[in-house]
């Protein structure tokens, strides 16, 4: 064994709500356990900086972000080892015979510690958990790329982060939960909004409609009821919006936003717009496994396909919280401990029965916590013409590909987004996909006429994050990555 590399039974990656769960659920139960994170401190995105956030007054964020300080302190106590700032870049099965009975796996992961190069290392473990999270779906519209558009969750990690807010004219536009929990928490911060363009589809309540019941029972109703009065009181609502562009200024920022609602075209100015249609599982780590990926009719997005064990097509990998399906942070909690209590069965530490009456209650306070999702899903579906753009309008903000140059490759016979890489280099970038991949597969099945899951998604390899040279350099040799260096001996 070499002793520069780490060794645990049950890597964790991620730290946010199901992360930290996971984490300590196991180490409590005997497991050897790592969790390792980008972020300098964990709570994940729902949680970011909750314990270092400037943002004292507890009122403006509201009482569920402020949950996630009930996560930090029995993390801190269980014994599971964390490693922050640390980004994993590659993950391979290792050979049973190095790796003992099971063969486990070989991390590849970088730290950045402050004033210094990455350095990288390797970690050794037998079982991976994977709770990578959601990350906002792509909003290609014209002019989305301009200095003064962001997305909303980039706009609320500033503000949990460093308690920034914006100045000027700003306009939020789009749908979904965090659009209207954005604009209530800058209220509670005392910033004045222009407007909310809400593109919600004006007839998609009917569709929500048959699972009303579910989520008059569920508890999302008192809140979102409250926050919605509060919001519609302050700030103008335009609805039915079905067309958006933001228009520069002399000085290259966005100066305006032109939109359209009951057929008639309109334009507001602007200096900020915060851009929202709902999140989707982030999916490249789980991509780059080898786990598969089904289509999700009804939020129109790739997740990994999981049993209700968090548990993949992959031996000893699983996946928890919102990266194996939107379902919100409380839910991501106890699919956390779910995920931990099947890996520390699958590691034998316990035994099956011992494993389905510690998940029990668990599973109860998930289907609770997910009660009423559905009705979320159908009412804030994004519009096609939001998810399908068309014209100039920038797809692949790394290499600078347009919808018609997408759609033309897929006119002239190219068959998916794998081979697009040829014809566009969409994908290539150094966001491996992450902000065109759901796009470029509906702009292809789109003009094929074919469904998204024929059409696939990109074939993602190791490296997901990018690496440099001497990155890779530091890390310690193992006498299998000599060997297969030096081929002739003396």
């Amino acid at each position: 064994m070499n002793p520069d590399i780490a060794t645990c039974d049950l890597l964790v990656i991620g730290a946010g709500p199901a992360g930290l769960a996971a984490a300590t659920e196991a180490a409590g139960l005997g497991v050897s356990t790592v969790l390792i994170d980008e972020q300098p401190a964990p709570g994940g995105q729902i949680y970011r900086a909750i314990g270092s956030t400037p943002v004292r007054n507890r009122a403006i964020l509201g009482q569920d972000y402020w949950h996630g300080m009930s996560l930090l302190e029995p993390f801190a106590q269980s014994g599971a080892r964390h490693l922050s700032a640390a980004t994993v870049w590659s993950i391979n099965a290792r050979d049973a015979e190095a790796g003992g009975s099971d063969g486990g796996y070989e991390v590849a992961y970088s730290v950045a510690h402050p004033g210094q190069d990455p350095q990288a290392a390797l970690l050794h473990c037998r079982h991976i958990i994977l709770a990578t999270g959601a990350q906002e779906r792509p909003f290609p519209i014209p002019g989305w790329t301009l200095p003064g558009v962001m997305t909303a969750g980039a706009a609320q990690i500033l503000l949990k982060t460093s308690g920034v807010v914006p100045e000027g004219r700003t306009v939020l536009a789009g749908g979904g939960p965090l659009l209207y929990l954005l604009a209530w928490q800058y209220l509670n911060a005392g910033v004045k909004l222009e407007a909310i363009l809400e593109t919600t589809a004006p007839g998609q309540w009917r569709q929500a409609l048959p699972h009303a019941w579910s989520f008059l029972r569920s508890p999302y109703l008192g809140k979102g009821l409250k926050l919605l009065r509060a919001v519609r009181k302050a700030v103008p609502i335009i609805s039915g919006v079905s067309a958006l562009e933001a228009i520069a200024g002399t000085n290259g920022q966005v100066a305006e936003l032109r939109y359209e609602t009951a057929g008639q075209q309109r334009t507001i100015a602007i200096d900020q717009l915060l851009l929202h249609q709902g999140v989707v599982p982030n999916t490249n780590l789980s991509r780059a496994v080898g786990v598969e990926h089904a289509w999700n009719e009804r939020q129109d997005c790739w997740e990994p396909m999981v049993d209700a064990w968090g548990a993949t097509s992959v031996p000893h990998v699983s996946i928890a919280g919102d990266g194996a399906g939107i379902a919100g942070a409380v839910a991501a909690e106890h699919r956390g401990r779910i995920a931990a209590v099947h890996a520390a069965a699958a590691l034998g530490r316990i035994d099956t029965p011992t494993r389905n009456g510690k998940a029990s209650p668990h599973q109860a306070a998930l289907a609770r916590a997910t009660c009423g999702r559905e009705f979320f899903e159908v009412l804030y579906r994004p519009q096609a013409q939001f998810r399908r753009p068309v014209g100039d309008t920038i797809v692949c903000r790394c290499e600078e590909a347009t919808a018609e140059q997408v759609r033309h490759a897929a006119r002239i016979g190219c068959q998916g987004p794998n081979q697009l890489k040829a014809f566009l280099r969409c994908g290539m970038g150094p966001c491996q996909g992450r902000f065109c991949g759901l796009t470029v597969t509906e702009l292809i099945a789109d003009e094929q006429q074919r469904h998204p899951r024929d059409v696939g998604y990109y074939r993602l390899r190791f490296p997901t994050k990018p690496v440099t040279l001497g990155e890779i350099a530091t890390l310690p040799q193992t006498q299998q990555s000599h060997d297969a260096v030096v081929r002739f001996k003396k």
